[in-house]
């Protein structure tokens, strides 16, 4: 029978977030430098979760070195690595190598400084709730599911408990003090669910500033 979630997490939860950071990234660690997916994972887990570092590089390693066997394969009860591109016979390696790398980064220190996020995980990972919204509400069926972009903010806020929209607003604001340019603010909205342009004539980060604004307003007051 397949795993249950609390043995899922214990054996394999922090292996699967380390996993999921190589979505639409190709797995080209080498002994001598991580990846962009490996580096997205521990630039946001070393300002988020620093203490899963360790827990990743464990279930890494007895990963590697303990490979589920035949009799866990015909049970189900196992963690299936996703492919990542490479050869079944370099899977081992390349997973030693990750956790040879979150060691390191560990022992010495070596913390990615901040920056934008590089990945479609760590966009995610970092703007979690703004994900939600923007996928959620602003699909491409939303032109037939609302009148515009502000009844799609209004169904939102009062469809959702205030204190993730208070969650949304900072994670706006987080957003806008990246300071990207017009095209790169497109493409991280993109990257977050949007499928639609904002509302003319704004850019998105007129647009964005304006939801913060109207989120930002108590319900019944505007």
């Amino acid at each position: 029978m397949p795993l249950s979630p609390l043995e899922h997490d214990r054996r394999y939860g922090e292996l699967d977030q380390v996993m999921r950071a190589y979505l639409g990234q190709p797995a080209d660690d080498t002994p001598e430098q991580p990846g962009p997916a490996l580096t997205a994972y521990l630039r946001h887990t070393w300002h988020t979760r620093p203490w899963a570092l360790a827990t990743a590089e464990r279930q890494l390693r007895e990963y590697a070195d303990n490979p589920p066997g035949r009799l866990r394969l015909r049970l189900g009860e196992f963690y299936a690595i996703p492919d990542v591109g490479l050869p079944r016979g370099e899977i081992q390696s390349w997973l030693r190598c990750l956790a040879d790398h979150i060691k390191h980064s560990i022992e010495a220190g070596e913390v990615p400084p901040p920056a934008a996020p590089a990945t479609h995980w760590e966009w995610h990972a970092r703007f979690p709730e703004l994900g939600q919204f923007l996928g959620g509400w602003f699909s491409q069926d939303m032109p037939d599911e609302f009148d515009d972009h502000h009844a799609a903010v209004e169904d939102y806020r009062n469809s959702t408990d205030r204190h993730l929209v208070a969650r949304l607003v900072g994670e706006l604001q987080e957003l806008l003090a990246l300071d990207l340019d017009e095209p790169d603010l497109a493409l991280a909205v993109a990257e977050l669910g949007m499928e639609i342009d904002p509302p003319a004539p704004y850019s998105p980060s007129g647009w964005l500033s304006v939801v913060a604004g109207q989120l930002a307003v108590p319900t019944g007051e505007n």
